[in-house]
């Protein structure tokens, strides 16, 4: 069975070429063969996996030092998923966050296909220890997947395989996203939908391929949707490219068409549900706001280096993205000038045609609907202008397009490197010229990205009010725990506190995407980061900014009484904080109530006030 080239006459090869070829096996076989090579592939990614997080795992009193919100949400979400298994908890929704309204967990990062089956490590070792061994095996899982996808699948060779793979699973926007998105950069089950997708058009097989990719898909679906769409539109594109430019692809239109149906119809009917309540259920939002849909790629970022690479740094990121964990597209301009050269060279392959068009769509949506160029507005209008409006489109933030860009430049890295062996191969009185200069030009375009360890940070630990039951006896009958500062978006340790009680501890408020129900939302019920602010909550929010406590008057103590019993408050707790002592003041004189420090905590028994 031969490997498919993609530099060959009449725009051929690549995964048309593999897809072709495989038949009904459904795989080309590695130019070399042996388990070795295999094993000493993955053995690279799982030290390359360990390289990134270890820090992490050096120090277990550490959280990641950008993103400690959405490191505290994930151990959360990790918990839900041990409480799904442990308590048959309804897994859509929650009431042990946002107390009353509870927070809708399909309309938000709930990863239900990781955090069920890694129910066993979450009970045994707690939900930090999960959400690590989440963040890092999801790295390393991803690699392995594109490693056999392109090995077995695509190409046939596992060196130019292992390159391919490993940018697609390290490059530096899955870096940037491992700073607290574990549910991105674990984007493992992406090749299985590819190579899933090019089985559907084997005769005879329709049923058996259609069910198959629909469960890959509902993986995913419970994964990371955001990353499923990416990759459907990407799929479609390279198809239907195919469709046009091959006959035989043609020639299996009905076998493929019919396994689509099936996978299309079985994921639908397992989807509908969950579906339905993220986007009619109780707690859904309309879109993100937009603000959010503002994040978009600075045109100067994709010649730039990201931090969290060998050759760059906080100062070469600067500006240029919204925060460290949204560097989608930083590619860096020797890794940009390679692309360029790649396509150019194989410009015959209709495959490497496709995928530069597809990275270049991606790019384009990704910069927002106005251009910047180097933290400054251009005033040249993007097309997601035209687009962030649309149904399904108005829940995406467009810089996320550039992250769909990674895999692109990983398959055309992996064809490069393929044809580079071919032509080796093909003139062995140039073998080491061609090897050096490959090793040379790749190591020139891909050394400076060379991913480094997330900086990490030391966390409060957890207080022992909480960790001991102390504050069971408060939230008896339906009561639930408020924290000071109040979590949110900038301050969620609340719920790493909560997780760490398996969620026993309800909380009022959260770090969470909601509804705006405020008359002046625009539209009604977009999304909000959080619950929608009380006057409590906001007179809080007022000392953590500026740790001054606002003037109290009369009206300010019948609203906090207010606010405490629709959160059905049974005690206010206060860990540390630097404006401690302005917090406990403020609570203090907004109750009456003396508060008694205990486990760590400063605790304010609120039961006689929201009898």
């Amino acid at each position: 069975m031969t490997t498919p080239d993609p530099d060959v006459p009449s725009g051929s090869g690549g995964p048309a070429a593999a897809s072709s070829a495989e038949g009904a096996s459904g795989a080309v076989r590695p130019s070399r063969r042996g388990k070795w090579p295999d094993l000493v592939a993955v053995l690279s990614f799982v030290v390359l996996g360990f390289w990134v997080t270890g820090r992490l795992w050096l120090d277990p009193g550490s959280g990641v030092r950008d993103n400690q919100s959405d490191q505290s949400q994930f151990e959360w979400m990790m918990a839900h998923g041990a409480r799904v298994v442990t308590h048959f908890a309804y897994p859509f929704h929650s009431n042990q966050m946002n107390v009353p309204d509870g927070v809708n967990l399909m309309a938000n990062t709930s990863v239900l296909s990781i955090s069920l089956p890694m129910t066993p490590i979450t009970l045994l070792f707690g939900p930090r220890a999960s959400f690590l061994v989440f963040l890092t095996a999801g790295m390393i899982a991803t690699a392995t997947a594109w490693y056999f996808l392109l090995s077995r699948v695509l190409i046939g060779s596992r060196g130019p395989a292992w390159l391919g793979a490993g940018f697609c699973a390290f490059a530096p926007a899955m870096v940037s996203h491992a700073n607290g998105h574990p549910n991105i950069v674990s984007q493992f089950v992406v090749p299985l939908i590819i190579w899933r997708t090019l089985r559907l058009g084997e005769p005879g097989r329709w049923l058996r391929n259609g069910v198959l990719l629909a469960l890959v898909i509902v993986w995913q679906a419970f994964l990371n949707l955001e990353i499923l769409l990416m990759t459907a539109i990407g799929l479609g594109v390279i198809i239907g490219v195919l469709a046009v430019g091959r006959a035989d692809v043609r020639s299996r239109a009905r076998s493929f068409l019919a396994s689509l149906a099936v996978a299309a119809g079985i994921a639908v009917l397992l989807l509908a549900y969950p579906l339905y309540v993220q986007f009619f259920g109780p707690d859904a939002y309309s879109g993100l706001s937009r603000l959010i849909r503002g994040y978009s790629s600075d045109l100067a970022s994709f010649v730039a280096y990201s931090r969290e690479s060998l050759g760059g740094s906080a100062r070469t990121a600067a500006g240029l993205a919204k925060n460290p964990t949204e560097e989608n597209s930083f590619f860096g301009w020797s890794l940009v000038v390679l692309v360029i050269a790649l396509v150019w060279w194989l410009r015959r392959s209709i495959v490497v045609l496709a995928l530069a068009a597809l990275g270049l769509l991606f790019a384009v949506l990704s910069l927002g609907r106005e251009v910047r160029f180097d933290n400054r507005g251009t005033g040249v209008p993007g097309p997601w202008a035209a687009l962030e409006n649309l149904p399904i489109l108005h829940s995406v933030v467009p810089t996320r397009w550039a992250l769909a860009i990674t895999p692109i430049i990983g398959l055309l890295l992996a064809y490069g490197a393929e044809r580079a062996r071919e032509l080796a191969d093909a003139h062995p009185e140039a073998r080491g010229q061609v090897r050096f200069a490959t090793a040379t030009v790749l190591t020139m375009a891909l050394l400076p990205i060379v991913p480094t360890p997330l900086p990490v940070a030391r966390l409060d630990p957890v207080p022992t009010f909480v960790t001991s039951g102390a504050w069971r006896p408060y939230v008896a009958g339906g009561r639930s725990v408020v924290t000071l500062p109040l979590p949110d978006t900038t301050y969620a340790e609340p719920l790493r506190w909560s997780a760490a009680t398996r969620l026993d501890m309800p909380l009022a408020r959260g770090y969470f995407l909601g509804p705006d129900t405020r008359p002046s939302a625009d539209p009604p019920k977009v999304a909000l980061f959080g619950a929608v602010p009380r006057p409590t909550s906001s007179f809080f929010a007022t000392i953590r900014r500026t740790g001054a406590v606002p003037p109290i008057t009369p009206q300010s103590r019948v609203r906090a009484v207010d606010d405490l019993r629709y959160w059905r408050a049974g005690v206010v707790i206060s860990g540390p904080h630097e404006h401690e002592a302005a917090l406990r003041r403020g609570m203090t004189e907004l109750t009456g109530i003396q508060p008694v420090f205990t486990g760590g905590v400063w605790v304010w028994d609120v039961r006689s006030l929201t009898d």
